[in-house]
């Protein structure tokens, strides 16, 4: 993108932030936090990231995120009890969540 402008586009799911891959965000270094740090979204890219959390301790989340992996939801594993998931914006976000819903 263009660095001079404090602009990039994201290639990785985030974990915490209010963006998905393939935004464009300003984003600029933050004395105080001592690294980049994201100010806002510039062009959204229309994908939709969620984040899941396993409350049953038993389960496995690999299982979990191959049941989206094979709906074309990549993830991000966090730990054990954690993990961000994309939506591509050329997927029915209402048949991946009746099935979020479900399992």
């Amino acid at each position: 993108m263009d660095v001079e402008k404090g602009l990039y586009k994201l290639d990785s799911i985030p974990f915490y932030a209010p963006v998905a891959s393939d935004d464009i965000v300003f984003a600029e270094y933050d004395d105080t936090e001592q690294m980049l740090t994201y100010r806002k979204s510039v062009e959204h890219s229309g994908n939709s990231t969620i984040q899941v959390v396993l409350m049953d301790p038993k389960t496995d989340i690999n299982n979990i995120r191959d049941i989206f992996s094979n709906m074309g939801c990549v993830s991000e594993k966090l730990n054990d009890g954690y993990f961000s998931m994309e939506i591509p914006f050329d997927k029915d976000y209402t048949l991946v969540r009746q099935k979020i819903n479900r399992t």
